[in-house]
């Protein structure tokens, strides 16, 4: 099988959506440490992309930085052609790019409703699509991966667990799941596998008001059994796995990394 042991991505090209900060740069770090050449898209960001390109280029590994709205169909076509032009081929991606805009229901305007939607399911959608289009021109490569592709959806424990005051997330999530199954459903003959990976609460800055105080922390670790927050690499180290060879016979499988939130720990001891 392709790669070893310690880089079991070796040869391989990934693209990862939103991967300048947070969960997404976690998973571009760890997928070049485990050999795979990584292109680092973001859409408004570009120091914080090559500040990540730059630490994967240091540890001896190889990335690019893409920018790109991947709610915007043309810029995400050039952006895959400009990775493709950098390293010939396409073997993952990773669409993590999202965002939050959070109100009431009563109170959340449609401008909120579709920002949401745009970044989170249907930036999801065409990514994927490029990444099967892209998958099915290539065929197989026994030498690179034994699947013609992996798709890997980052979504969230808000696929399953409802979040009052944020409705257009958690509709944003949930409609990403059962994208990514039906995608899986339909492409597992042609050899491509998808995925998701579902994050509890991850320690980024993007969440800081959520652990930076310890009342703030607290609340929160009531929601998680395991007893602490997650770490981007906690997520990076599950796409690495689904990424490998070593789940070749994993698809349409959400991977929850939570901690235990989906758990629902608010009913311990009212069984």
């Amino acid at each position: 099988m392709p790669g070893n042991a310690s880089r079991p991505l070796e040869g391989q090209v990934a693209l990862v959506t939103g991967g300048s900060g947070g969960i997404g740069a976690g998973i571009a770090v760890a997928l070049a440490a485990a050999g795979a050449s990584v292109g680092v898209n973001y859409a408004s960001s570009p120091g914080a992309a090559a500040a990540v390109v730059a630490r994967i280029e240091q540890a001896g590994g190889t990335a690019m930085a893409l920018q790109a709205d991947v709610s915007r169909e043309e810029q995400v076509a050039a952006a895959f052609r400009e990775l493709l032009g950098r390293f010939g081929c396409l073997d993952i991606l990773v669409a993590n790019a999202g965002i939050q805009k959070d109100a009431a229901f009563a109170e959340m305007s449609l401008d909120q409703w579709r920002a949401v939607l745009d970044i989170n399911l249907t930036g999801q959608f065409l990514c994927a699509r490029e990444a099967v289009r892209i998958f099915e021109r290539q065929g197989r490569d026994p030498g690179r991966s034994a699947a013609a592709g992996k798709i890997i959806c980052i979504s969230s424990v808000h696929e399953l667990i409802p979040w009052a005051g944020h409705a257009n997330y958690a509709a944003s999530k949930g409609g990403l799941m059962l994208m990514m199954k039906s995608l899986a459903q339909e492409v597992a003959e042609r050899g491509i596998r998808v995925n998701g990976i579902a994050p509890g609460a991850i320690q980024t800055e993007i969440n800081r008001t959520a652990w930076e105080s310890p009342e703030a922390l607290n609340r929160l670790l009531a929601l998680i059994p395991y007893g602490r927050m997650g770490q981007p690499e906690d997520v990076a180290r599950a796409a690495v796995w689904l990424a490998s060879d070593a789940s070749d016979y994993v698809t349409g499988t959400t991977l929850f990394v939570d901690g235990g939130m989906t758990l629902y720990p608010g009913f311990r001891g009212n069984g």
